[in-house]
């Protein structure tokens, strides 16, 4: 029984490694195309195994700070090529703008509604 342990390692380690190897996105994994490493640990257990751990598994980026540009809860804006404002002032200077245009917009929807609700309020005469 335990001469199979060995073999029952490297069967869950192949096992784990291929199943890593495709649920990974094609564009995180590291060296070679995500087809050829299918392929190295498809058809060689245990070296491929191994190399797919020491040089194309992913690696686990640390989400960024916020001075780097991202907005913590959102993963979309930490990925890798992502536009990210360059001078911080301008940033700024940006959302300020928009938050100044929603207030607009904002007073402007509650003016309206206002005067929707005036116009269908039915008059009273004494």
């Amino acid at each position: 029984m335990l001469r199979f342990l060995p073999y029952t390692l490297v069967g869950l380690l192949w096992l784990f490694c291929l199943i890593d190897v495709i649920t990974s996105r094609e564009d995180s994994v590291r060296n070679l195309a995500k087809t050829w490493w299918l392929l190295i640990v498809l058809f060689f257990p245990l070296a491929g195994s191994i190399a797919w751990f020491v040089a194309g598994r992913p690696v686990v980026e640390r989400p960024m700070t916020r001075g780097q540009g991202a907005a913590p809860g959102f993963p979309e804006y930490e990925r890798r090529g992502r536009f990210a404002a360059e001078d911080p002032e301008k940033d700024e200077d940006f959302l300020r703008r928009v938050r100044e245009r929603a207030e607009e917009q904002r007073k402007r929807y509650e003016a309206q509604r206002r005067e929707q609700e005036r116009a269908q309020e039915p008059d009273v005469e004494e």
